[in-house]
């Protein structure tokens, strides 16, 4: 599928972990429709472990019992996902989606069910059996639901084609995929098969695949098969990891493109980790926020809400409705780090990337502990002219004669469309 943005949207991980239900998808997805989808926002996402009947948070249930069909896929628990009951599977929950003018996804992960194999259930399309086509060698480290599948075996390319189709017959719009991304190159050719399966499903699907850090030597590979990728382990509300982020979009910048965007993760904003407590918030403070959202933007990573939408703050809302912002992320083109260095003791980055509108997107950072000014040439952005630019978070006017001079906060950020 040919993406010329990266895709927006929310999903379930950061708030509900492996526990998240119907009726939760549904206000979700109604509040989007309602206040972000004129904004860009269209993606509702459904994470982990929806085939188990008793995900209660964040925390995964080794070797539990998981609802399937008889031809070894995973089917929603009724009991969280009632819509599903009499075999309809995902269908309703992605037309009420869809009728609000939204899409709809799913995350899955790299393999077939255990009990499957362990059943000997029957796969769709060919004689062979689970048991047949497992790699039950290929284990994920951190999830007991699926073995691996042995492309060599005849019956796996019918089993990865069967699971699409019936994805497909649902309705879904993106496939999140897991233990695969970093599981390089031992399982390679599982993932190629996989993103053939997809590709030749007759529906339209995004791929994205994780779990990261994804290797920087694949990078070719990963825009082959899939639309984004994750770039790091999973990203919290953390001052530690945001200011890693900055190395990591360094490196991966360069193979951001159409249809295919290095995925930084999901946005920890407003009311995260829901399964341990309604008061549990973001700790980022706003000024780190901004900071990510300037970041992820200016790199065009994905953007995927992980906060419960019905309850975002003003603040929060502000953040993911900044038109400027968005434009940018939008319309970001080539960007890169121009450079990260001291002035007067304090460390600030400096992002640039031409626009597609025209024009030029400039993000200064102050990754140090204290609000600090920025002094620097216009001539380190290769611009030898006075210009004038927009400050794109408060909307303010500037003229730029040789140099541009700024105050962030600390942990802040500031990003301007120059002119």
């Amino acid at each position: 599928m040919k993406l010329m943005t990266a895709p927006m949207g929310w999903n379930s991980w950061d708030c509900y972990g492996a526990a998240v239900n119907e009726e939760i998808v549904r206000k979700n997805a109604e509040f989007m429709a309602k206040n972000l989808k004129k904004f860009g926002w269209e993606y509702i996402v459904v994470d982990i472990q929806w085939s188990n009947e008793t995900a209660k948070n964040h925390e995964y249930e080794p070797f539990c019992d998981l609802c399937m069909d008889e031809y070894s896929r995973l089917i929603p628990a009724e009991n969280r996902f009632p819509s599903a009951k009499g075999g309809k599977g995902f269908a309703p929950l992605a037309e009420f989606i869809h009728s609000l003018g939204l899409k709809f996804g799913i995350h899955i992960m790299r393999g077939i069910p255990r009990q499957a194999v362990h059943k000997n259930l029957k796969i769709l399309g060919t004689n062979k059996t689970a048991r047949q086509i497992a790699k039950t060698s290929s284990i994920c480290n951190w999830n007991t639901d699926m073995y691996g599948v042995d492309p060599e075996k005849e019956g796996a390319k019918e089993y990865y084609e069967s699971i699409f189709k019936l994805y497909a017959q649902w309705g879904v719009d993106f496939i999140k995929c897991d233990d695969i991304a970093r599981e390089l190159p031992h399982e390679e050719t599982e993932l190629v098969m996989l993103s053939e399966a997809l590709k030749n499903c007759g529906r339209d699907m995004v791929l994205s695949i994780s779990p990261g850090p994804a290797l920087l030597e694949k990078a070719e590979l990963y825009k082959q098969v899939s639309n984004m990728w994750r770039i790091t382990d999973d990203f919290w509300d953390q001052w530690e990891l945001l200011y890693a982020m900055f190395e990591r979009a360094e490196k991966w910048s360069i193979h951001s493109g159409a249809g295919h965007f290095p995925d930084a993760d999901m946005l920890p904003v407003g009311p995260i980790l829901q399964d341990y407590g309604k008061d549990n918030f973001t700790k980022f403070t706003k000024d780190e926020q901004i900071t990510m959202m300037t970041l992820w933007s200016i790199f065009r990573s994905p953007l995927m809400i992980g906060g419960e939408m019905t309850a975002l703050d003003n603040f929060t809302m502000s953040l993911l409705t900044n038109e400027g912002i968005l434009s940018m992320h939008r319309n970001s083109r080539h960007a890169h780090q121009v450079w990260k260095r001291k002035i007067n003791g304090n460390e600030f980055i400096l992002w640039t990337a031409v626009s597609s509108d025209g024009g030029q997107y400039v993000a200064v950072f102050n990754t140090g502990d204290k609000t600090a000014e920025a002094d620097f040439p216009l001539s380190d952005l290769e611009i030898y002219n006075n210009v004038s630019a927009d400050e794109l978070w408060s909307g303010k006017g500037y003229k730029f004669e040789e140099s541009i001079k700024v105050t962030i906060p600390s942990h802040g950020a500031k990003a301007f469309y120059l002119k």
